[in-house]
C-alpha cells in the first residue's frame, strides 16, 4: 500500500478564501440591510449578486485553467477579491458597494475553480475537499464569534474575506506555473459521464438554493423570530459551524467506507428535517438545535458530492461545473429565502425547502449508485534497449584484370565514429 500523498495546502487555502463569502451570507446580507439603505429583500439581492458573480467564473474558466495556469489564475482571482471586497467594506455608497462585491464574487469563483480542478487531478480528492471545508467552516466560526465584538457596520465581514485573499495569494507560489505534460495531453478528451454529470450539477444547483434559502435569512430567524441579540446568534452560529468541522473530520475519517450513495441520500433526508425545524423556531433552543444539526450535517453530504463529481473526470471539468452549479443555487438562495419568508413566513418557506430537499435527493443518490469514477490511464515508458550489431568482415574476391584496394573495403554494420541515435521512450 503506498504511502498518503503530501497535503498540498495551497490548494486547502484556495477553497477557504474561494468558499468564505459563502459562509458568512447571513451576516454579510444582514449588515447590509442594517448599515445601508436597503430593505431586507435588497440586502438578499446583493447577497445573491455576488454569489452568481463568483458562479459564472466557475462555468467561464471550468476549461481554461490549463491555458492561463494555475498559479497565474489563482493570483489574479485572489487579487481581484481582495481588491473588490476591499472597496465595498470601505465605501458607504451603494454603487460602490455593489460593485465591489460583484468583483470580489468573481475573485472567489476563480480561486474556486482554480482549487476545483486541482483537487480533482489528486489521488484523494475526498481527503482534500474535506480539509478544504474543515478549514473554511473553522475560519467562518471564529469570524461569527470576532465579528459582533467589532461594532456595526457592514464593511467587517467584507473586509475579512478581503484578508483571507491575501493570505491565500502567500501561498501562490506553490502552484504549478503550467499543468503537467499527461494533465495537457487529456484536453482533448471528452466529457465522461455526460448524463450522470448534468443531472448531478441539476441537481446540486436546487440542492444549494434550499440551504442558502435558509442560510441567507437564518441570522434575521434568530433576530425576529427567536428574540435573539446579535451576539447570541452569532454564538450559535459559531457552534453550528464547530459541528460542522466534526461532520468534516468524520466524513474525512469515513472516507469511501460507506460509498457514496448512503451519505448522500440519507443525509440530505436528515437536513430536510433540521430546515424544517429551523425555520419553524421561536427560542433558542429549537433555533440552535436545527442550525447545529443542519450545519454538522451540511459539509458532510456536500464533501461527497464534490468528491463524487471529481472522481468523475481526474482532469476536474466535472468537479468545476458541479462546483459552479452549487454556487449558482447559494446566489438564488438569499434572494429566494427573502421572498418565501416574506410572503409565506419563515416556517411556511422551512416545510417548502424541506419538501424540495427531499425530491431533489432522489436524483443525487441515484448518480452516486449509477456513476463509477473514471478511469486514470497512466503513462507507462518502457525503456527500449540498444541492440548490438555484429561487425562482419567484408571479403575481397580478386578479379582477374581488376587491382586490389584492401583500404577500401571495411566492415558491415554501424560506424563507430558517428553514434546511431539513441531510440527513445514508448509510451503505452
Amino acid at each position: 500500500m503506498s504511502a498518503r500523498t503530501p497535503t498540498p495546502w495551497p490548494l486547502v487555502a484556495l477553497f477557504t478564501a474561494g468558499y468564505l463569502a459563502a459562509y458568512l451570507l447571513p451576516t454579510t446580507v444582514g449588515r447590509l440591510d442594517a448599515g445601508l439603505p436597503l430593505s431586507a429583500t435588497q440586502a438578499g439581492a446583493v447577497g445573491s449578486v455576488l454569489l452568481l458573480s463568483s458562479a459564472s467564473a466557475g462555468f467561464l474558466l471550468a476549461s481554461r485553467v490549463d491555458r492561463f495556469g494555475p498559479r497565474a489564475l489563482a493570483r489574479a482571482g485572489l487579487l481581484l477579491a481582495a481588491a473588490g471586497y476591499g472597496t465595498a467594506a470601505l465605501s458607504s455608497a451603494l454603487p460602490l458597494v455593489i460593485g465591489g462585491a460583484i468583483a470580489g464574487g468573481f475573485g472567489s469563483g476563480t480561486a474556486t475553480t482554480v482549487a476545483a480542478t486541482g483537487i480533482a487531478g489528486r489521488p484523494d480528492p475526498h481527503r482534500v475537499t474535506t480539509l478544504g471545508l474543515f478549514g473554511v467552516s473553522g475560519l467562518a466560526g471564529a469570524l461569527y464569534l470576532t465579528i459582533p465584538h467589532l461594532g456595526p457596520g457592514h464593511g467587517y465581514p467584507l473586509a475579512a474575506i478581503a484578508c483571507t485573499a491575501l493570505l491565500a495569494l502567500t501561498l501562490t507560489g506553490r502552484l504549478p506555473a503550467r499543468t503537467a505534460a499527461a494533465h495537457a495531453r487529456r484536453a482533448a478528451a471528452p466529457l465522461p459521464h455526460r448524463r450522470s454529470g448534468l443531472l448531478l450539477a441539476g441537481a446540486l444547483l436546487f440542492w444549494s438554493l434550499a440551504q442558502n434559502s435558509l442560510w441567507g435569512v437564518s441570522g434575521r430567524i434568530g433576530l425576529t423570530q427567536a428574540g435573539l441579540s446579535e451576539v447570541e446568534v452569532g454564538a450559535v452560529f459559531a457552534v453550528a459551524l464547530g459541528a460542522g468541522l466534526l461532520g468534516t473530520l468524520g466524513a474525512g475519517a469515513l472516507g469511501p467506507r460507506l460509498g457514496r450513495a448512503l451519505p448522500i441520500g440519507l443525509g440530505t433526508a436528515l437536513i430536510a428535517g433540521c430546515i424544517a425545524l429551523s425555520a419553524a423556531a421561536t427560542d433558542l433552543t429549537s433555533f440552535a438545535s436545527g442550525e447545529i444539526a443542519w450545519n454538522a450535517l451540511y459539509p458532510v453530504v456536500l464533501s461527497y458530492v464534490l468528491g463524487l463529481a471529481a472522481s468523475m473526470d481526474p482532469r476536474g471539468r466535472w468537479a468545476v461545473l458541479v462546483g459552479s452549479a452549487s454556487s449558482l443555487g447559494t446566489a438564488c438562495g438569499p434572494l429566494t429565502g427573502s421572498l418565501l419568508s416574506a410572503r409565506e413566513g419563515y416556517p411556511a418557506m422551512g416545510t417548502v425547502l424541506a419538501a424540495g430537499l427531499l425530491l431533489i435527493g432522489v436524483p443525487m443518490t441515484f448518480v452516486a449508485l449509477r456513476t463509477r469514477p473514471a478511469t486514470r490511464i497512466p503513462v507507462v515508458e518502457i525503456a527500449v534497449p540498444e541492440i548490438a550489431v555484429p561487425e562482419i568482415p567484408v571479403v575481397g574476391i580478386p578479379l582477374e584484370g581488376v587491382p586490389a584496394q584492401p583500404e577500401a573495403y571495411g566492415t558491415a554494420g554501424p560506424r563507430h565514429t558517428a553514434a546511431a541515435p539513441a531510440l527513445g521512450h514508448v509510451s503505452a
